[in-house]
């Protein structure tokens, strides 16, 4: 039976599925066996222009039961069509049967928690006064319209992390999706939404690419927040041409994310941990173990112990509902994964030689990498292990900090309050301690620090990216001001 969604291969402006008028289109491949899924007729400037002068949130946001109606409506559909939902994320991500419904649930996650903050818009608290007569009334108002525009690696995810809040929060939003993943990113908001009753000006969704509409995503007039995930050159040209607009931003970022095991950790909770948090889906995930970096009195044994589990991961098809090495999702991912693994032979041991079979690679192991090199201070974003020896836990911490990312990180010890002082030292958005990175739950603050990003996921943490807040004061009777 072929899947409902698959079809969706429009654009959705002003309530209507359209199709794109640039001229150019899209092949949406398989990352499994490189079959076509889709089409997609790709968006223009113009109607990208279009899409952000009809949005508008002016009823939307004086609407709190019509927002709440609207996110029950979708959580219900979601629920509904979730057979189908996960097989796009397996299609044409190139999701394993354990990702994609790792990402489903995390999306539910955040479009439930996402009704909790429907009430924080409006008057949300009062204030003591210093002055007598005089109340102090705070109130949150929406931005107004949210540019958000999302990755391939887990897209619905982290569309639904900007889309669910926003919306919630009264706010009106234009979506770009990666073309890639542009129909389980883009289409199936866009008609699940449409569905569970979104305003036509409310929701907009565009399939296209950044060669033809250019910056519009970050300098639309109509644009009043931005919520991007991706790379940090992009973060840093978000930066650049918005410097002259005090507008809000939420930028996820790029990531190098430190996995420490201290010299009392117990190595195989370590390691059992390390395997997801380094080779689910390929190791293609901003959070993912980029740099593992091991104390020297544990540093052979470790390595034996991750060699035998990693070497027993094998490539998983679409039908697999137990393996987490999928497909890479794109050829030029996969040649990027080619280079890495030259560039990490030149830099250390290989430990454990991995296969390269047509879109897939299975895990590789190198050792003796040094933190400073060029291999172990790039985002890796694919199946190699990458091992770092540290004389001390104190050098490790620092080897960990020797990097210009900081989203998150994991420290394992056996002495969980030692662990928490040296999770306080680390310089990341987040830190777990004797659990892998790969973590984000719809009430925690995610978000990292120096070049991983800007601004907060979550609630509440989101309000203060989505959201304006204003002081009003009220006097009842005359002020006795010393110069009247």
């Amino acid at each position: 039976m072929s899947n409902i969604f698959l079809s969706l291969n429009k654009s959705y402006i002003d309530g209507q599925f359209v199709e794109g008028d640039s001229g150019k289109t899209f092949e949406s491949l398989n990352p499994f066996d490189d079959s076509v899924l889709a089409e997609i007729p790709l968006a223009s400037l113009e109607q990208t222009k279009y899409a952000f002068s009809v949005a508008n949130n002016s009823e939307w946001k004086d609407n709190p039961k019509k927002r709440k109606k609207v996110l029950k409506n979708l959580i219900k559909l979601f629920i509904q069509h979730r057979k189908n939902i996960v097989d796009v994320l397996i299609k044409e991500s190139g999701s394993t049967f354990v990702k994609a419904n790792a990402e489903y649930v995390a999306t539910m996650n955040i479009i439930k928690e996402a009704l909790k903050l429907v009430d924080q818009v409006g008057h949300v608290d009062n204030r003591k006064s210093l002055i007598p007569g005089k109340k102090n009334l705070i109130y949150r108002s929406p931005k107004g319209i949210v540019s958000s525009v999302a990755p391939f690696n887990f897209p619905l995810h982290l569309s639904m992390r900007t889309i669910a809040p926003a919306l919630a929060l009264g706010n009106a939003v234009v979506h770009k999706p990666d073309v890639q993943t542009g129909i389980v990113s883009g289409s199936i908001p866009a008609v699940l939404l449409r569905e569970a009753g979104v305003p036509s000006n409310v929701f907009q969704m565009i399939l296209t690419k950044s060669s033809i509409v250019g910056d519009e995503f970050f300098v639309n007039d109509n644009i009043n927040a931005i919520s991007f995930t991706g790379s940090t050159a992009v973060g840093k040209h978000i930066r650049e041409v918005t410097n002259d607009r005090f507008i809000s931003m939420a930028l996820e970022l790029g990531g190098n994310s430190p996995f420490i095991v201290m010299d009392d950790a117990n190595l195989d909770h370590a390691v059992r941990a390390l395997i997801p948090g380094k080779y689910m889906h390929s190791g293609q995930i901003c959070m993912s173990v980029n740099r593992i970096i091991v104390h020297e009195a544990v540093y052979d044994e470790f390595i034996e112990k991750f060699k035998v589990a990693a070497e027993h991961l094998k490539i998983t098809n679409e039908d697999n509902k137990l393996g987490i090495i999928g497909p890479i999702i794109n050829k030029d991912q996969l040649e990027k994964t080619k280079k890495f693994i030259e560039m990490a032979k030149e830099s250390g041991e290989m430990v454990l030689e991995g296969e390269v079979t047509g879109n897939f690679v299975t895990p590789f192991i190198f050792k003796d990498i040094k933190n400073d090199s060029e291999i172990a201070q790039t985002e890796l974003f694919s199946p190699i292990g990458l091992v770092i020896k540290a004389n001390s836990n104190d050098e490790a911490i620092k080897l960990a900090n020797d990097t210009d990312y900081g989203l998150t990180a994991a420290v394992f010890t056996r002495d969980v309050e030692t662990g928490q002082k040296y999770a306080e030292q680390i310089e990341s958005g987040m830190v777990h301690v004797n659990e892998q990175p790969v973590l984000d739950f719809p009430n925690i603050p995610f978000g990292g620090v120096k070049n991983s990003g800007m601004g907060r996921y979550g609630n509440p943490y989101v309000l203060e990216d989505f959201t304006d807040i204003k002081w009003m004061s009220t006097q009842r009777g005359p002020l006795p001001y010393p110069f009247s």
